[in-house]
């Protein structure tokens, strides 16, 4: 029973993991520094609301498992970007592989108010994907593997 369970494990762990989203529909890509000093972090202008941005990625980010987190926006300090405005923050999971973040700013104050070439758009949608290299994550399932064993072995004897 332990075998099969590995097995099926290393299946999941083997399936290739999912591009990178494509760009919400009717959003605009920033060209800030910061928004693409990495190629696992980008940002958008939308004018989306949080649950279609929220559908899209769910949609876009598809995997066999998953599942959503919803995060404190201060967070977004530490998973995003130093100095990132967040107004919600959440993650989109892969247990054992990859995950997602998907922070918006939404301005509040006249002074914040985003505006580009003319065009008004409601928020700023920064996302930073974080994937695993399958070799990693079958390292990871096998010492999780062996110390299961050796703890099973060790408390049948209690």
């Amino acid at each position: 029973m332990k075998i099969i369970i590995v097995i099926l494990l290393s299946l999941y762990l083997l399936l290739p993991a999912p591009k990178f989203p494509d760009s919400p529909p009717g959003s605009l890509q920033s060209n800030e520094p910061a928004d693409t000093e990495t190629i696992y972090r980008q940002a958008y202008y939308t004018n989306l609301t949080r649950p279609e941005i929220m559908d899209y990625y769910d949609q876009a980010f598809r995997g066999p498992i998953q599942y959503r987190l919803n995060l404190p926006p201060e967070d977004s300090f530490t998973v995003i970007r130093d100095q990132t405005k967040s107004s919600f923050l959440e993650q989109i999971v892969h247990p054992l592989r990859e995950t997602l973040y998907i922070n918006a700013f939404v301005p509040t104050k006249p002074t914040e108010q985003i505006n580009i070439d003319g065009v008004h758009y409601f928020n700023k949608v920064t996302i930073h994907y974080l994937p695993s290299h399958p070799v990693s994550r079958l390292t990871v399932l096998a010492l999780s593997s062996l110390l299961f064993l050796w703890l099973i072995k060790e408390y049948s004897h209690v």
